[in-house]
């Protein structure tokens, strides 16, 4: 079974940064594709960020220019560099690593992020 396991979250003022990364121990990391989702109270979760296996990007536009993915495969860690947070990026935060043909995917268990003034 593979595992995905996030850290770094936190409390935040407006305007501040955190770094969240999301780390195996699984020997395939290299092959997963990596995306950063969030969840806030009452919403639906939203995919923010992803990374592909040779390192292609994508962003909610929401967090553009403001967010940025990124993946070390000899850590097997996935990060997400938050910059400039806002009120609205409050959320828990979770990591998705998926591969494979049928399509597999492995969620984190998620890592609390609060921007707050």
């Amino acid at each position: 079974q593979v595992q995905f396991v996030e850290s770094g979250g936190g409390l935040v003022q407006p305007g501040g940064s955190l770094r969240l990364s999301c780390a195996t121990s699984g020997s395939l990391f290299s092959f997963y594709v990596m995306g950063w989702y969030r969840q806030a109270p009452g919403k639906q979760r939203e995919l923010v960020a992803s990374i592909t296996t040779d390192g292609s990007t994508n962003y909610a536009d929401s967090v553009k220019g403001r967010f940025t993915i990124s993946r070390d495969n000899a850590k097997k860690t996935t990060y997400l560099q938050m910059n400039n947070l806002k009120l609205e990026d409050t959320a828990v935060y979770y990591c998705n690593g998926g591969r494979g043909s049928p399509w597999r995917d492995y969620w984190g268990q998620g890592t609390q992020v609060t921007v707050s003034s």
